[in-house]
């Protein structure tokens, strides 16, 4: 561990993620590590986001949970406050506030005089601002370090003067490690492009991540050498600046109980004979996804628990967009063994019910991980970004779960694609395929679930960023 008890210093750490629910609570869960390392946190968000990390950290004084003014945008509502308003368009418009916070954070900073700021991917300008103030500033990646090594390098652009092809986008860039990821599918490429555009006037993201790793004094990822050890090495060779490791960072445990008629429900069927589905809070199916996937679930004959969300919209509104994107009389055929519905619901106490043995998942890195702990094993379904490495990482590196297939030119995956992964995984159960995958299930939920591997590399990032702290 870098540094000594003896040379320790009374830490200060500000986090500042970017404002969306999806990064906000990879800063939380560190937070909650760090603070239990005597370490005080100030932590920075939009005002209608306060109350709910407020409640989530449950930090005591000093600590701090501080809320910051959106500066008035055009396009972007007045009334504006909250990440759980966002939609693309509303995010890129927040992009433009968020550059527009330097003022107030300056001032802020002064007056917390924090040793280490530890901020997101959209913050470019931060680093030259802190340095200013003498603190020190730290990316916490919420991105995995698969992902990154893939589409955030300096060696993906070896043309400074345009952005990298389609076709550039399919292949890893030069020196990748050989793993799982040797090629992406044309639609996957399709999606990476986003990261070259630029909206609004701002930078793209892509040259957003070039500034903060040129000028930053460290990164972090949540993650470990055991899962994802080759890209760590590849993204240390291409930045040449300190990487730290938070660890796998499992899930705490959910508090309360599920809730009873949800509980009534799942009660009524065998152990681990029913199907989980959701898609995280902000990866969302089209009416065509929607149809094949429902029938797709129609086809195994097992109970199924579907979850789909509408951006931005009302509960109401999503109740009668969900009926309409439903096949005709679907509801009336799997009324006694499917649930479709709209809306949050408890992920965690769902997946840890002893009659859910399947977690058909869009591949955030936080979903994937809490259906190994709760021991239901992956059927990969990948929407976006970041997630098509998830899956590659997680059904192809560590053998741990069935990746739905898929159209190369648009992503499309019929009910049949559907039913065979779910074969693989609940009905073909003496396949090899189906018997390794098993083995290697129950190796990694025993990782993610061993306290002292994450405890260990918590208490080492606390003494590299002691570390960090005393440098001049």
């Amino acid at each position: 561990m870098a540094g000594s008890n003896k040379e320790s210093i009374k830490l200060h750490i500000a986090m500042f993620p970017w404002f969306a629910y999806g990064h906000i609570n990879p800063f939380i869960q560190l937070s909650k590590k760090l603070s239990s390392h005597g370490i005080q946190i100030s932590f920075f968000s939009i005002p209608g986001n306060i109350l709910r990390i407020e409640s989530a950290l449950n930090l005591s004084a000093p600590n701090r949970v501080i809320p910051l003014i959106i500066p008035p945008s055009e396009g972007l509502s007045p009334n504006f406050d909250s990440s759980s308003d966002l939609t693309s368009q509303t995010a890129e418009l927040l992009k433009v506030a968020l550059d527009q916070m330097q003022p107030q954070l300056k001032t802020l900073l002064s007056h917390l005089k924090p040793h280490i700021i530890l901020f997101d991917f959209a913050h470019y300008w931060l680093p030259a601002l802190a340095s200013e103030l003498g603190i020190k500033t730290v990316n916490f990646s919420t991105f995995p370090a698969s992902a990154n090594s893939y589409l955030t390098i300096p060696s993906r652009m070896t043309d400074p003067s345009k952005p990298p092809t389609l076709e550039d986008l399919k292949k890893p860039p030069q020196g990748y490690p050989k793993t799982s990821i040797t090629s992406m599918k044309t639609f996957q490429a399709l999606d990476f492009q986003y990261l070259y555009q630029s909206f609004n006037g701002g930078p793209p993201a892509f040259e957003r991540i070039m500034r903060f790793i040129k000028t930053c004094d460290a990164t972090i990822y949540k993650s470990s050498t055991e899962v994802e050890g080759p890209y760590i090495d590849y993204i240390k060779s291409q930045i040449e600046k300190p990487l730290f490791l938070a660890g796998p960072v499992a899930p705490l445990p959910p508090s309360g109980e599920l809730d009873e008629k949800w509980e009534s429900w799942l009660g009524k069927f065998p152990e681990k004979s029913v199907i989980f589905c959701n898609f995280g809070s902000e990866s969302y199916l089209d009416d065509a996804q929607i149809e094949q996937l429902t029938l797709g679930l129609e086809l195994t004959g097992m109970p199924f628990f579907l979850v789909l969300k509408f951006e931005s919209e009302s509960i109401d509104v999503a109740k009668q967009k969900l009926e309409a994107s439903l096949p005709e009389n679907f509801r009336e055929r799997v009324k006694d063994r499917g649930v479709v519905h709209t809306g949050w619901v408890q992920q965690q106490h769902i997946l840890a019910h002893k009659s859910v043995g399947c977690f058909l998942t869009h591949s955030g890195m936080s979903s994937i991980v809490e259906g190994v702990v709760n021991d239901c094993l992956l059927a990969c379904l990948p929407l976006k970004a970041d997630q098509f490495m998830n899956a590659k990482v997680f059904c192809g590196d560590l053998k741990l779960g069935v990746e739905v297939s898929r159209r190369d030119e648009d992503g499309y995956f019929g009910k049949e694609d559907i039913l065979e992964a779910i074969k693989i995984l609940m009905l073909d159960t003496e396949n090899e395929a189906g018997i390794l995958m098993r083995e290697n299930h129950n190796k990694w939920r025993k990782f993610f679930l061993n306290q002292e591997i994450e405890a260990r590399y918590v208490a080492n990032l606390v003494g590299e960023l002691q570390a960090l702290a005393r440098q001049a």
